[in-house]
């Protein structure tokens, strides 16, 4: 008897305008991300080329002078760039190691609370700070730390001390600012962690407390372990943006005494790059600061993956 040789069918090949026709709705939805991204984030990147020229508004993008790489040049010649850098490393760095623990712990607080009107009002006063823009944070901070009425000053003053410009001291000042960043944007960072631990298997908690576990013993030993491929993600997406210091925060909070302490890579190409109409070198700056930033993020992403068995990639 001859063998009967099997066959398996090929798969009909999709139609790729039926199916959109089937499933208009949903295409439908990718229209307006995909026209944002087209338009505002690929569109602009082919007048990045002003970065390598002399650009003149008169000449236009393309009919401008090439000059290579003098743009990147003058930046990093400048007499401010070694300070640039440190206040924005500086910044970044800091906001990174304070805002990230305290939104995990604000999470886990609130994941934890057994109390439901409780963990609603905490939520809420959290989130809040996330939606005031930076003119009016400024307004809050200038009315706690006034050196005249401000509500911290008038503390000082009443147990003897001497009132402080917090705002306009280069010692207090970077203090404040990663304090008022973590303030502002801790809670709305704690979504990212509280949508984690809701994905924690219940069981496990149960385990632990028949085990005799205590309640830091189980965030100890099964909740962080839980969530850390999202604090890995976090990690590293706020690495790849280490040159961005906060502009807006920046440039609301400070003034000319704390030049020294407070001048980022942003604020100096606002005032050298914009206001002095020098479009080319602004291009340069956001070139630099976009290839250093994936520089960082695959570094990190290779260190990490090999210490956490937890990457992007």
């Amino acid at each position: 008897m001859s063998e009967q040789s099997t066959t398996v069918p090929k798969a009909p090949k999709k139609d790729l305008w039926k199916d959109i026709k089937r499933h208009f709705s949903v295409y439908a939805l990718l229209v307006i991300p995909v026209v944002y991204y087209a338009v505002l984030k690929y569109g602009p990147i082919v007048n990045g080329q002003i970065a390598f020229k002399n650009f003149l508004p008169m000449d236009g993008v393309w009919g401008s002078q090439w000059i290579g790489f003098k743009n990147f040049t003058s930046f990093f010649q400048s007499f401010y760039f070694g300070e640039l850098l440190r206040n924005t490393l500086l910044y970044s760095l800091a906001k990174l190691c304070v805002s990230v623990p305290l939104s995990i712990i604000l999470a886990v607080t609130l994941y934890e609370c057994t109390v439901n009107w409780l963990r609603k009002v905490v939520q809420t006063l959290a989130y809040l700070p996330h939606f005031l823009s930076w003119v009016i944070m400024y307004g809050i901070l200038l009315a706690l730390l006034a050196p005249g009425d401000g509500m911290v000053n008038d503390i000082i003053k009443f147990f003897g001390g001497e009132a402080v410009d917090f705002l306009t001291n280069t010692k207090t000042f970077p203090a404040i600012v990663i304090i008022s960043d973590a303030w502002k944007e801790m809670g709305w960072a704690a979504i990212i962690f509280i949508a984690a631990l809701m994905g924690i298997d219940p069981s496990l908690f149960e385990a632990a407390m028949v085990e005799g576990a205590s309640a830091v013993q189980r965030v100890w030993y099964i909740t962080i372990p839980s969530i850390k491929p999202v604090i890995v993600t976090v990690v590293l997406l706020k690495l790849g943006r280490v040159l961005d210091a906060g502009f807006n925060q920046m440039f609301m909070l400070y003034s000319v005494p704390v030049y020294s302490v407070a001048d980022i890579i942003d604020t100096w190409v606002y005032r050298q790059g914009l206001l002095q109409f020098e479009f080319a070198l602004a291009t340069a700056v956001g070139i630099f600061k976009g290839i250093i930033g994936m520089l960082l993020v695959m570094f990190s992403n290779k260190v990490v993956k090999k210490l956490a068995d937890s990457s992007l990639l």
